[in-house]
């Protein structure tokens, strides 16, 4: 079973179970588009006003936490 993300929804009634920020219905992959993007963190925020910025902060974080535990690839 997949672990929680703090702050990441998934209800099959809200865009079909796709991961969303908690109290809004924006997906979490558009953070990362974004910043793949080479945009900044604030101009999200700023174009998804419905996103706290704890939240996103809070992903980021956890993912930088997945990734300094992650396994070495062989």
């Amino acid at each position: 079973m997949p672990r929680q993300i703090p702050g990441v929804h998934s209800d099959p009634d809200i865009l079909g179970g796709t991961p969303v920020f908690t109290g809004s219905r924006v997906p979490v992959r558009a953070l990362f588009d974004y910043l793949e993007r080479g945009r900044p963190l604030a101009e999200f925020l700023d174009d998804f006003p419905t996103v706290e910025k704890a939240l996103a902060v809070g992903v980021l974080e956890h993912m930088k936490e997945l990734a300094a535990h992650a396994a070495p690839a062989r």
